[in-house]
């Protein structure tokens, strides 16, 4: 007789709604024993019919890389009830990392190295793990607590992959957000963790100016742009306070061939990162030559992204969704419930009164077997154990 994932009294309370994307929404829960918090991704099962797969490869990634380093955010625990996935992970309450910025009385460069500089430590150990994470941005950059020393953490793995080294060509999808896509991407040329490489560069750009190097009316333009790498360090008013070493970091990163891009071990070892003493250019109206405090200029393309990126990211969404919808009569059908299915997510209750089927404490095998046993009864769960997802099959 096979062993099957538990069926337990849940050991989570959901309480409010943090958040939502495109086909799950993001709220708090306590462990209703310890009183510890986290952030609880709520994943609607009408939504991910047919596309069963993304789950059981985010569940993959962060199973390969949770735990394993202070600076990406962690799964602890995952557990479904019949019409949701739940994924219990770590509650950042610090904020965003240009809000952080924003919150900043000052911002200098050596601010800007240090992050990055922390960032890319984290990137290389996901590249060690046989990750690419493909949707780094500043949003999916979180800070742990609102302390002035709290760690900054890489979310949302749920455009990642684990990739087999003599694999790293064979990705040909286009994901990710478009400002921070690498050329290859756009080409369908066949990408690889050089992706995050070029995301670093973009990321590192806009640390330093407030903008991104591609900004361009037309999303067709910026892809137009990214894929003939045409960018300037300019308006040279914002750009005369950043040092040549800090330029040069940046178009290490953006390096248009992926195969002659650094690696994130490498990019750690740029003068930029590495020194000892940091890079800047001397305020003029400092009488001891200190460094220039950059959040004025940033401040400014700051408050202009914050104004619009709400509406931005629902029609990022909404495009996602018409991405899922067309690809067949089934999810057309769920493109017409979006709402409905998503408002079924939020009103879901959890606590120790629901019966949950819990699978963080679940071996991978008798998570096989329970697989064995249910698609014998006529029905496939959701979440299948890791070891029969392909490396081919996630890479989808």
């Amino acid at each position: 007789m096979p062993s099957t994932p538990p069926t337990v009294p849940c050991q989570y309370r959901t309480g409010r709604t943090l958040g939502s994307g495109t086909y799950a929404i993001v709220k708090e829960a306590v462990h209703i024993k310890t009183g510890v918090r986290y952030a609880c991704k709520v994943i609607n099962k009408k939504l991910m019919e047919g596309r069963e797969y993304m789950v059981r490869n985010e569940i993959a990634v962060l199973k390969r890389v949770s735990k394993g380093h202070k600076n990406i955010v962690t799964l602890h625990d995952y557990f479904e009830t019949a019409h949701n996935l739940y994924l219990c992970f770590d509650l950042c309450t610090g904020g965003e990392l240009f809000d952080r910025i924003c919150a900043k009385g000052n911002y200098y460069e050596a601010d800007a190295a240090s992050l990055i500089r922390t960032i890319f430590g984290a990137v290389k150990y996901i590249h060690g793990c046989g990750i690419v994470h493909r949707d780094l941005k500043p949003e999916n950059l979180l800070f742990r607590t609102k302390e002035e020393d709290a760690d900054i953490m890489i979310a949302d793995f749920g455009l990642s992959r684990v990739m087999e080294e003599e694999k790293l060509q064979l990705l040909t999808e286009i994901c990710g957000t478009p400002g921070y896509m690498a050329p290859e991407i756009f080409k369908k040329t066949g990408h690889g963790k050089p992706v995050d490489i070029w995301a670093m560069g973009v990321i590192t750009y806009f640390l330093l100016c407030g903008y991104t190097p591609f900004d361009r009316d037309t999303q067709q333009l910026e892809m137009e742009a990214i894929v003939a790498g045409d960018y300037k360090f300019e308006p040279e008013e914002y750009w005369a306070n950043v040092s040549e070493t800090a330029r040069n970091f940046v178009s290490e990163c953006l390096t248009i061939d992926p195969v002659s891009r650094p690696t994130a071990e490498e990019m750690l070892e740029h003068k930029w990162l590495a020194d000892e003493r940091p890079h800047f250019v001397p305020d003029p109206e400092s009488p001891h030559g200190g460094p220039t405090d950059l959040l004025p200029h940033i401040q400014k393309h700051f408050d202009a992204r914050r104004t619009f990126r709400k509406a931005v990211f629902s029609m990022m969404a909404m495009k996602r969704m018409s991405s899922l919808v067309q690809m067949s009569p089934t999810h057309q059908r769920l493109g017409a419930n979006l709402q409905q299915y998503m408002e079924e997510s939020e009103k879901e209750i959890v606590n120790e009164d629901r019966s949950v089927l819990h699978y963080g404490s679940s071996s991978e095998a008798s998570l096989a077997e329970d697989d064995v046993s249910k698609q014998s009864e006529g029905s496939t769960p959701l979440v299948k154990a890791m070891s029969k997802v392909s490396i081919d099959e996630v890479a989808r």
